[in-house]
């Protein structure tokens, strides 16, 4: 309820015209600097994305994005499941790899939902 709140009033605006003269309208966004990444950091993050190494939490949510999609191409029952358990046991392992958070299945609900539907 409350995002469809703030996306109607995007959209008001937006109808207003507010957005239309904003600093860098029409051109694409910078990403490559991160003002909040200190500068001392900055540099050897700078070459470790040119070297193309990440995170090991954004592997593991690649990891887990690339499992979601091996179930929705599950042909069988068998392969289905296999990429059910694959999804899962990722999705466990990333759970326990972050500190403080919450344990247990990390699949989106409307995803869950689809599983759940599709395993009844």
């Amino acid at each position: 309820m409350f995002e469809s709140l703030i996306e109607q009033r995007i959209l008001e605006a937006q109808a207003r015209g507010e957005f239309d003269r904003l600093p860098g309208a029409g051109r694409p966004m910078d990403l490559d600097e991160d003002p909040l990444v200190p500068d001392d950091l900055r540099v050897a993050w700078r070459v470790l994305k040119n070297a193309g190494f990440v995170p090991p939490e954004v592997e593991a949510l690649r990891r887990l994005r690339d499992a979601a999609a091996e179930v929705d191409r599950a042909a069988d029952g068998t392969a289905k499941e296999r990429a059910l358990r694959k999804l899962q046991a990722l999705s466990l392992a990333l759970a326990e790899a972050r500190p403080g958070r919450q344990r247990g299945l990390l699949v989106e609900p409307h995803y869950y939902a689809k599983i759940v539907s599709k395993l009844a």
